[in-house]
């Protein structure tokens, strides 16, 4: 028969011990709805707070990046080391196996090639695509002080709107032209940008000087950018500072899969994000683990 009130003495409503409401980890999140803290709390670990994010969406613009040419030969032995991968719908259809536990960020903006005007973008992918693929996140590009920088934020803000009706985030990638000072200045006003008009989470490069004010006046967190290829201690040097100085993590690509041994230095970077472990204890893992292999 139902569990009618009074029938068992036995019941316990624990009326001396009030319900606990914990904000949420993340900064910046904690009024968002429970889909969205869900998919960020994939990417972001909420043990540590931070994130290695894999990026592998270089051919969207680029075509088979040197490390890229064969994603299923040398990327799939990195998947169980990332928290997280970036990518393109195509790369994600046809090499990604389903059953991987990996959060997606998916790539969304597109439009031109390295042979054009990189910041003539729009959006490329449908949100019942992002919806389809069971995404985490969904990536944008925006060229702050580029020629298109209108048309990259406006993009930016319809995939705000349309992944918040779903409870999708979005991530701002900015985009540093060729011309532009990369400088904390300049950070600070890109990152702002971003998260003023709604992005969740931004990407940027890290630099030297005042990193600390760019993450400071990001409202949101900010992953770090890996930016090109530079010898494994000095990337990782660069992610430690990063992280020390207020990211949430890395995005890194090029300084993993062009490494001489990538699945050695993605535990490497993971030891230093999610573990404070200094670059060169993190350079020691990488080299131990590379004469294994």
């Amino acid at each position: 028969m139902p569990d009618v009130d009074e029938i068992k003495e036995a019941k316990k409503f624990h009326i001396d011990t009030p319900q606990k409401t914990d904000g949420f980890f993340l900064k910046g999140s904690n009024s968002l709805d429970w889909g969205m803290k869900n998919r960020l709390a994939r990417i972001f670990n909420p043990d540590s707070g931070r994130t290695v994010m894999l990026a592998i969406d270089h051919g969207y613009f680029q075509g088979p990046t040197t490390g890229l040419e064969r994603v299923d030969i040398n990327i799939l032995p990195l998947v169980p080391h990332a928290d997280t991968l970036m990518l393109t719908r195509g790369i994600l259809r046809t090499i990604v196996p389903p059953s991987t536990s990996r959060s997606i960020v998916l790539r969304v903006s597109g439009g031109t090639s390295i042979l054009k005007e990189l910041s003539n973008e729009e959006i490329a992918v449908d949100i019942e695509e992002s919806i389809r693929l069971n995404v985490c996140a969904m990536a944008v590009q925006v060229f702050i002080g580029g020629e298109y920088e209108r048309q990259s934020i406006i993009n930016m803000t319809r995939m705000v709107d349309l992944g918040t009706r779903y409870g999708i985030p979005t991530l701002a990638v900015t985009a540093v032209g060729k011309d532009m000072a990369r400088d904390a200045q300049y950070f600070r006003l890109a990152t702002r940008i971003c998260a003023e008009l709604g992005a969740h989470y931004v990407k940027s490069y890290y630099i030297e000087d005042g990193f600390e004010t760019v993450t400071a006046s990001c409202p949101v967190p900010i992953v770090m950018a890996g930016g090109k290829k530079i010898p494994e201690l000095d990337a990782l040097t660069m992610a430690y500072n990063a992280v020390q100085k207020g990211a949430a993590g890395v995005d890194m690509g090029r300084n993993i899969f062009q490494s001489d041994a990538p699945v050695a230095m993605i535990q490497a970077v993971r030891a230093v994000v999610h573990d404070n472990e200094t670059p060169q204890k993190a350079f020691d893992l990488y080299n131990t683990l590379k004469n294994q292999g």
